[in-house]
């Protein structure tokens, strides 16, 4: 990267798997940030919902990133990392291996997938454990049952590469974006003894640099 580039600003919490998707993309690409974290209070000054966050995401949610070269501002994870590929990857270390048509959906399934189906279903199964107000068996095993159904997906998909990378060609911004909310299947509840790729996949992920460095720097940050 030229040396008088600004560092990106990655607006993020301790604990979200969202913000981390996006601090490993940008460590895989050596691109410079810095982590800015925020709480779930609508405190004015330090919380998603106060007043300053809402001035750089109106949804009052993170991730959202702040790029001082180019001014732009993004929000929404699949947002934000489709940006860092256009901006920051021309390369294409990170994105889809191929150039075909099937190349270019086989990526953006998987990649919708998670951003759709796997990640809100385990965001379900932990609100419904952790933080709802009242104890409701019925909703949590609803969400548990379809988090489950998401994994024999996945464990499928990884079939073809044996637990290697999600696509079978390598590791992707795919890849970044499941192994957040996978990491988070001990906190949900839920158990990874029936999928032997999925435990795989996600200690080969546990392993690589831009995955440690980033939850470094999101700990970091937050004074974890």
């Amino acid at each position: 990267m030229a040396a008088h580039m600004k560092p990106l600003v990655l607006h993020a919490h301790a604990t979200g798997p969202n913000p981390v998707k996006i601090a490993i993309a940008l460590e895989a690409l050596n691109v410079p940030f810095v982590v800015k974290s925020w709480d779930f209070s609508d405190d004015p000054e330090k919380g998603v919902k106060g007043t300053a966050f809402l001035q750089i995401n109106e949804n009052g949610r993170v991730p959202a990133l702040v790029d001082p070269n180019t001014g732009v501002v993004s929000w929404e994870s699949g947002a934000c990392m489709n940006y860092i590929r256009r901006v920051y990857d021309s390369g294409n270390q990170i994105g889809p291996s191929g150039n075909s048509a099937q190349d270019l959906v086989d990526f953006e399934k998987w990649e919708y997938f998670l951003l759709s189906t796997l990640g809100p279903m385990t965001g379900q199964v932990n609100w419904f454990r952790h933080y709802h107000p009242q104890k409701n068996d019925d909703a949590l095993q609803r969400y548990i049952t379809q988090t489950y159904r998401c994994y024999d997906v996945l464990e499928g998909q990884l079939q073809k590469s044996g637990g290697t990378s999600i696509l079978p060609s390598r590791i992707t911004t795919v890849d970044y974006h499941f192994e957040p909310w996978v990491r988070q299947h001990s906190f949900a509840g839920l158990s990874l003894d029936n999928y032997p790729l999925i435990t795989k996949w996600l200690g080969l992920m546990g392993t690589r640099e831009e995955v440690q460095e980033a939850y470094c720097k999101i700990r970091a940050a937050a004074g974890k």
